[in-house]
């Protein structure tokens, strides 16, 4: 029997097609910057339900939107893309066979194919990570750092000292995780609330980061806060949402520093070398944003991506949505790729978008 050892792959002509009703302007210099930088932008965005990749070429900057029902938090590198939604965690794999298919030659250097759907019913993911061989997803629902197993719907690995048990509904509305040295360091929660929605009720400065490795809390005072990172120098940084600000925090004295105030709702926070990549969203649910100072202060919130530089506090640059896209939930920047596809579940791509692997033949014992 004559075997076949090489790969395949295929993708209909019509891959390029795509969501025209998403609109967006920016300043001229952000598609210098991502060439400079060598990155890709990617944004989440629930309330339109789309993945969106922003990348540059030739001084144009491109936007790819993907449909994903409420995508939230995702964690992605060279090789793989995992995407909260719903009721689910989708995980894309990168198929470098494909890319010759993609069109004109050099056009992507990626493409990320939809390969597994792991269920965990409806737990309100929130961010993402990778860390050293597992995938660490917030649960909010359940107010826990939670990994995946295919056994189950998820495996609880961790909640806050003042969360008494695992049980279904939002307790303090555990957010954000940053990872060092491949494990969850420290999280974000709006409030050290042990009952269900009863965050709702400190909203404005009841937001706290909890040590993930001692079990404390670090720091407090904080509006709805989101997105803690920690940067390749081992600063804590993170978004004080409420205020829309930028700030430092330090574990020790649980001191945080104002870095910068921008026009919208912080939310998403991604680095690449001295710039910060920061999203912004419009205030719309008054029953979940109701009664926060942004409220006061902001006239005319943005929604989109502000690029701050980090050594100053100014911004530098960014992209503004127009209309359909008024919130965005998580931002990262994709090094060591400029350009990837994303094949995402809306159009009939998904179906032919196949990648063949070789022909191994059945192998049976002797008898």
């Amino acid at each position: 029997m004559t075997t076949d050892r090489t790969p395949a792959g295929f993708l209909p002509e019509d891959f390029q097609s795509d969501d025209t009703s998403f609109r967006f302007s920016h300043t001229d210099n952000v598609p210098r910057a991502l060439e400079q930088l060598g990155v890709t932008l990617c944004v989440s965005t629930y309330q339109a339900g789309k993945l969106a990749v922003f990348y540059a070429n030739d001084g144009r900057l491109t936007m790819l939107p993907r449909t994903f029902d409420k995508a939230m938090g995702f964690a992605i590198n060279h090789d793989q893309l995992a995407l909260g939604t719903r009721f689910q965690v989708w995980t894309l794999k990168n198929e470098p066979i494909l890319v010759p298919k993609l069109g004109p030659h050099g056009e992507y250097d990626a493409c990320y194919v939809p390969r597994t759907s792991h269920v965990t019913g409806y737990i309100d993911i929130h961010e993402m990570a990778f860390g050293s061989g597992e995938l660490w997803v917030v649960n909010t629902a359940f107010s826990c750092l939670c990994t995946l197993d295919s056994r189950y719907s998820f495996v609880p690995r961790w909640r806050p000292p003042f969360v008494s048990e695992i049980q279904r509904g939002d307790r303090c509305h555990l957010n954000g995780v940053a990872m060092q040295d491949g494990s969850p360091r420290y999280v974000t929660a709006f409030a050290e609330t042990d009952t269900a929605e009863a965050w709702r009720e400190h909203k404005r400065d009841g937001g706290c980061v909890i040590d993930v490795q001692t079990n404390k809390i670090v720091a407090r005072g904080f509006s709805m806060p989101h997105s803690p990172r920690v940067d390749a120098a081992g600063k804590l940084w993170l978004l004080d949402s409420g205020n829309g600000r930028l700030v430092t925090v330090d574990p020790a004295s649980g001191e945080s520093t104002i870095v910068c105030a921008l026009p919208g709702f912080t939310r998403g926070l991604a680095f690449c070398g001295p710039y910060a990549f920061v999203g912004l969203s419009k205030v719309r649910e008054k029953a979940v944003f109701g009664g926060i100072k942004i409220e006061e202060t902001i006239s005319d919130p943005k929604s989109g991506v502000w690029i701050v530089d980090t050594r100053t506090g100014e911004t530098v640059g960014f992209i503004e949505f127009e209309k359909t896209i008024e919130e965005v939930f998580d931002v990262q920047v994709l090094t060591g790729i400029r350009r990837p596809a994303v094949v995402g579940l809306q159009k009939p791509t998904i179906q032919k978008a196949c990648v063949v692997g070789p022909e191994l033949g059945i192998h049976f014992r002797p008898t």
